[in-house]
């Protein structure tokens, strides 16, 4: 019993120092401010979650009016110093929208032409119909000064920290998928390599995604697994997520990336010119993921081997060996690779 103690005592005090927070009190201006300033930042991915309907913003303006109590506001810390928003996104545009001031960079954030204007209020009636430039000037002096907590997860902290906090405070009605916390947590030149061949016309002519996944990061997740299955085939041990976050780790401050972009881009357009529309299978109206993946991966292994790709037997979507280590459940190191070494050799 006393190991047992000792034991989940040492597992607690490890990720317990994975962690460094500190936290302040600042006012809604200096807020304002640091957001004009690109000191707290919304990362693009994260933009379209804010969602709050207008009496849920008129709500949070009264209640910070009236000086009511209001929850905190997490960030994280980037090696510069700027704060990436983490929980608050919905808090901290309902305030921008209010003082009229755009998001820097954003091309949905947009509120300077779109102003809040105060809907029916529960306690302050007189304030309904009211913008900020409506306000008396001391009642915008005293607005101004009211503090929010802000709790931040400094740059010390360990990057799936990082991760696992923007997943949980974002669980919620506008809950984040993984590769949309990914691109808020692993920022950098590789992400924006992923984020700008997620968009390029011929992988997109390929990809037939559903309506559920059209915009949440699905399209983005298949180039960083294109890299991160060729790179790391052996490597791979079934856990995606965190496979994917150690690779995206690794990979996300690099910058000689023109290989990279020319090896993604030669393999989809070969894939196109073999299919000529989009990558799907008799029977499956949108396209199989993990086939698809595991396609990509094995056409550019025979890239990277210094050959060409052949165009294979007509028929060969529907391989048998392929289809079977594609289906739902097939997320092992075992079925990956038979995947992928079945479609390199289908192609070559």
């Amino acid at each position: 019993m006393a190991n047992d103690v000792v034991d989940l005592q040492a597992e607690l005090d490890k990720h317990r120092r994975a962690v460094d927070t500190d936290y302040f009190d600042l006012s809604i201006r200096e807020i304002v401010r640091m957001v004009e300033s690109d000191e707290i930042q919304v990362a693009p991915s994260y933009q379209r979650q804010f969602r709050w309907k207008e009496p849920v913003q008129s709500a949070l303006i009264e209640s910070l009016l009236l000086g009511l109590p209001i929850p905190a506001i997490f960030v994280a810390t980037n090696k510069d110093g700027t704060w990436d928003v983490v929980d608050g996104l919905q808090r901290v545009c309902t305030i921008l929208r209010f003082f009229a001031i755009d998001v820097p960079g954003s091309e949905t954030l947009k509120f300077a032409k779109n102003p809040l204007r105060l809907g029916d209020m529960s306690q302050l009636s007189g304030f309904s119909k009211l913008a900020y430039e409506d306000l008396p000037v001391p009642i915008r002096l005293m607005l101004g000064k009211r503090y929010l907590r802000v709790q931040v997860l400094s740059d010390k902290s360990d990057h799936e920290v990082r991760f696992e906090l923007f997943r949980r405070l974002n669980a919620g009605a506008v809950e984040l998928t993984a590769q949309e916390v990914r691109s808020c947590v692993y920022r950098g030149p590789f992400n924006t390599l992923i984020e700008d061949l997620s968009v390029t016309p011929e992988y997109k002519a390929l990809l037939k995604l559903g309506s559920k996944n059209l915009n949440d990061g699905t399209s983005e997740e298949i180039v960083l697994k294109f890299f991160a299955y060729l790179d790391g085939l052996e490597k791979f041990n079934g856990k995606v997520t965190a496979f994917l976050n150690d690779y995206m780790l690794q990979r996300g401050e690099e910058t000689d990336l023109a290989q990279d972009r020319e090896l993604f881009l030669k393999t989809v357009r070969f894939l196109q010119s073999v299919i000529g529309g989009e990558f799907k299978r008799k029977g499956v109206h949108t396209t199989p993921l993990n086939q698809f993946e595991a396609v990509l991966v094995g056409i550019a292994r025979i890239y990277r081997a210094g050959n060409e790709p052949k165009v294979p037997e007509t028929g060969w979507e529907l391989d048998e060996e392929l289809v079977s280590a594609s289906r739902v459940g097939t997320n092992s190191r075992p079925m990956l690779k038979k995947r992928v070494l079945r479609s390199e050799e289908l192609f070559s």
